[in-house]
């Protein structure tokens, strides 16, 4: 490793130019976040910042073992093989293991951590060092892959620390930010930087519900989970993502906002999983020529695509190409907004939505239903569609095809005269993946089906249940 010493006067003179320009910025700073950068002694911020939250920041390291089928099994007879090799008789399937790294946050004395659902997800075995030294068996409490975040546990007689959470609706974009991990399994490890940009979406699984926060201080594989503070030692947001080329970081990350993670982390402690509001319908946001055919004069707002017949929508009298421009009396800047903020809203509550049809605008009254009822609802969108039901695989299938768990859906009916069947598809078969974007559930299978229109073609990624075998099968849309 090559490392590179700067000179004592180079730094004092960095820190005081940085002191000025950031002293200079508060002049055009929102009042309320000018205020509270006037208490902070920018000489030592971010020292004071590491001080205070890197006792509750841990170092996770998860091992997943799963059954993958033999590659050799198939030449075990091979006259060939078996003179070069001597091979005995030789087992199916056989367990690999595979390990991995990333850091979490304490975040109540009860020995609860947040961290990513990729890091905690499909792990059957988590450890967990804390800042102390210490290692400790940790537990899944329950992770959401929609928004990939996860809370395992801990169990100690200690005292824990624990971050403080803090308000990511009201950081700023140019916002001096710190993020604490265990790049390159290097624990510990303080960086810092800016907020380059907010509300960004679709940056890995565009169904998932994304509204990231966008930063420059340097994050690496393993500081997926950690925090990301700003100079008052807030956890405004969860390290997620790196946009790079190279693997490493390029001055691109993504972080999950903190009001988003404290609403799943509650959730995921109270019951185990998510339980999100649907409103029953498809949304976009607007263009400038959808714009002009749905006579809105900005591009604000999310516009219906289509509505589920039998959901919420529906009943409350949404209509297709109406434009969602309020919900719960919060204008809605894009499609992402309103599909969080409906996720967010508990169950039968009802809401207010304000719409333009043709140019004039309407409230409507919806109450929001459960994605049980919506997966119940868009089931007969699939059958629609692609001519199938389907379900989501048992362990027995997850051992058997050495999936992940929650990987994909099997087929459990289909009409004879459908495109599934037509494409060579059978009861048993898994489908994987539609137009290179996972199925994780079967909210995710009806979700990325019911965006699907008449006549598309589009690219399944299919296992076949006979061999185990997949690959990729081109099919129509019905």
């Amino acid at each position: 490793m090559r490392l590179s010493i700067c000179y004592h006067r180079s730094v004092s003179l960095l820190s005081l130019l940085l002191s000025g320009m950031i002293l200079a910025s508060l002049q055009s700073m929102p009042a309320q976040a000018a205020e509270r950068a006037k208490t902070i002694d920018l000489t030592t911020a971010i020292i004071q910042v590491a001080k205070q939250n890197l006792p509750a920041v841990v170092y996770i390291e998860v091992t997943e073992s799963r059954e993958v089928t033999n590659p050799f099994l198939p030449f075990q007879n091979d006259p060939f093989f078996r003179r070069f090799f001597g091979a005995p008789k030789m087992p199916k399937k056989f367990k690999q293991e595979t390990k991995g790294l990333g850091s979490g946050m304490i975040i109540d004395p009860q020995g609860h951590i947040l961290t990513n659902f990729h890091v905690a997800g499909g792990a059957t075995k988590i450890e967990v060092t804390l800042a102390d030294g210490s290692k400790h068996p940790a537990k899944l409490v329950g992770g959401d892959p929609k928004t990939d975040l996860a809370v395992i546990s801990i169990s100690t007689k200690e005292r824990l620390p624990q971050v403080t959470f803090g308000d990511s609706d009201k950081a700023e974009v140019g916002e001096w930010v710190v993020a604490i991990g265990a790049p390159r399994a290097l624990e510990k490890s303080v960086t810092q930087g800016i907020i380059s940009a907010k509300h960004r979406s679709g940056v890995t699984d565009p169904n998932s519900y994304q509204d990231f926060l966008q930063t420059d201080a340097a994050i690496n594989p393993g500081n997926s989970g950690g925090p990301l503070l700003n100079l008052s030692g807030e956890v405004i947001g969860v390290n997620a993502a790196i946009a790079t080329e190279s693997g490493g970081f390029e001055g691109i990350g993504f972080t999950i906002p903190s009001n988003m993670a404290q609403y799943i982390a509650k959730a995921l402690i109270a019951h185990g999983k998510v339980e999100r509001g649907w409103l029953g319908v498809t949304i976009q946001s607007l263009t400038p020529e959808l714009a002009n055919q749905v006579h809105a004069e900005t591009l604000k707002g999310a516009l219906i695509v289509d509505v589920a017949k039998g959901g919420p929508a529906e009943k409350a009298g949404l209509r297709k190409n109406d434009v969602v421009i309020a919900y719960r009396g919060k204008e809605i800047s894009d499609s992402s907004t309103l599909r969080n903020d409906v996720a967010e809203t508990p169950i039968g509550t009802e809401a207010k939505v304000t719409v333009l049809r043709s140019g004039k605008k309407e409230e409507h009254t919806v109450k929001i239903g459960t994605l049980e009822e919506a997966t119940k609802v868009l089931t007969a969108t699939v059958k629609e569609r692609l001519g199938v039901e389907a379900r989501s695989p048992n362990s027995s299938e997850v051992n058997r095809y050495g999936l992940n768990p929650n990987q994909g859906v099997v087929i459990t009916w289909e009409d004879p005269k459908g495109p599934l069947r037509e494409a060579g598809f059978e009861i048993g078969d898994m489908i994987l993946a539609i137009n290179d974007q996972p199925i994780d559930s079967m909210e995710s299978f009806v979700d990325q089906v019911s965006l699907l229109k008449p006549k598309d073609n589009i690219a399944i990624l299919a296992l076949d249940h006979r061999t185990g075998n997949t690959g990729t099968v081109q099919v129509v849309v019905r």
